[in-house]
């Protein structure tokens, strides 16, 4: 990995660096919108052509129902359904805090505003798989999407060769009442649950991460259903200093990294001799890895900063704007107000990234590619729609009344200054007549 001095970088090599964009971009998305067209014209029949072309199987049925989940869940070993069990427990109790009643507030003398929450009645989830199978990912999606209490969800993921899905993914949809499962994957997925086919429903909503071509299918469709944020390759920044553990440091990375080649894994340190040192690191540990030429890829699209200061460090951090942020020192609670642009933070040397992308109880559906500068990662509030309501005494109609009156004719619209003077008028006889 490259090693770069802050200090002496200019802003348009910030600029560069901070960059995801990769040269074949225009292609993935020419390839996206050949695959979009073709689905919401052929439905069904391509979603086979591509399984059999990107999967490698030849599809009766596009999905599995609940009984063949459930046998299918059945082979789970032991210790990793008690492991989903816990990871979904405490996903649950994070995501249940979220469920929040607002107050009304009388803004004025009889004039009552107040919001309520509706969920979302339909919304798909896309859950990977290729090279990974993430059930992490089912439970990230499907815990809130039933907390907010969505009536339709749809779950989509890639089919295996033969035809079925892994117990695991099998197992968290018999744990949360999913009796159906969408087997398509990538871009095809993706046009599947926006314009609908003759298995796959429409939602009004697209959730989860993926590949390139997932991410630009789900930003080219944004004209037909909305989505939850742009979610892509997974990237991680590490903010250090010589309290740092250069073995956790180079984990960390390296955890990111066999994602897939087109992952990042960021390292500013203010230390150089830590620099050296995980540089060593990483060469000792990638070794042992059964994806290591996954990850040997992704660290060559890497790189390491050398930054003065912590606060250095942070300032490249925000421009940044990482996935995946870890403080990776001991003096993490003095920089936490110096965060703006971060989709999930991971304080200290003890908090490694994975916690939070399988069971400490955060969602690791997050924005990348910098756009965590303007998107949360995903939440309850992901899955509802917020629903604003006003309620007008007498009274507060003769407060407000006046005041819309007169901003009405300013913006030259005399019916909306009429619907109030109608009713000021009415309220007037009354008052007389009484």
């Amino acid at each position: 990995m490259k090693i770069y001095d802050f200090n002496k970088l200019s802003d348009v090599e910030i600029d560069q660096l901070c960059s995801r964009s990769l040269e074949d971009d225009q292609q993935v998305v020419s390839t996206v919108r050949d695959i979009l067209d073709g689905v919401k014209s052929q439905g069904d029949a391509l979603l086979r052509q591509l399984a059999e072309r990107f999967d490698g199987v030849k599809l009766d049925l596009l999905y599995l129902g609940a009984t063949e989940l459930a046998a299918l869940a059945a082979d789970i070993p032991e210790a990793a359904r008690k492991a989903i069990d816990t990871a979904a427990a405490n996903i649950r109790r994070f995501h249940e805090t979220q469920l929040r009643q607002e107050d009304r507030v009388e803004t004025m003398p009889g004039v009552t505003c107040w919001r309520e929450s509706r969920p979302i009645e339909s919304v798909g989830l896309y859950v990977p798989g290729g090279s990974a199978v993430l059930p992490s990912t089912f439970l990230m999606l499907a815990i809130p999407a039933a907390l907010a209490g969505c009536k339709q969800i749809v779950v989509c993921s890639p089919p295996q060769t033969d035809g079925k899905t892994n117990c695991y993914l099998a197992y968290c949809a018999t744990l949360l009442g999913i009796d159906r499962l969408y087997l398509a994957g990538g871009a095809q997925a993706i046009a599947a649950m926006a314009y609908g086919t003759e298995t796959i429903p429409a939602v009004s909503k697209i959730f989860g991460p993926g590949n390139r071509y997932v991410t630009a299918a789900k930003q080219l469709v944004q004209n037909r259903v909305a989505i939850d944020m742009p979610a892509g390759p997974s990237e991680v920044l590490i903010v250090a200093d010589e309290t740092a553990n250069s073995a956790y440091l180079a984990a960390d990375l390296l955890a990111q990294a066999e994602h897939g080649p087109d992952s990042q894994a960021v390292l500013v340190a203010t230390s150089r001799d830590i620099l050296e040192q995980t540089i060593a690191e990483l060469d000792r540990q990638v070794i042992s890895l059964p994806r290591r030429d996954i990850a040997a890829k992704a660290l060559n699209n890497s790189y390491m900063i050398y930054a003065d200061t912590l606060q250095s460090a942070m300032q490249f951090s925000n421009r940044y704007a990482p996935e995946h942020l870890i403080l990776a020192t001991e003096h993490f609670e003095s920089l936490l107000t110096q965060i703006s642009n971060a989709g999930s933070v991971f304080l200290g040397n003890l908090t490694p990234e994975s916690a939070g992308d399988y069971a400490s109880g955060t969602n690791h559906t997050l924005p990348t590619s910098g756009f965590a500068k303007g998107y949360s990662g995903v939440s309850v509030d992901s899955f509802l729609k917020k629903v604003t309501f006003q309620h007008i005494s007498p009274r507060g109609l003769q407060n407000l009344g006046p005041t819309v009156e007169i901003l009405a004719s300013a913006e030259g619209l005399d019916a909306h200054r009429n619907a109030v003077s109608i009713r000021l008028e009415e309220l007037q006889r009354t008052d007389q007549n009484s």
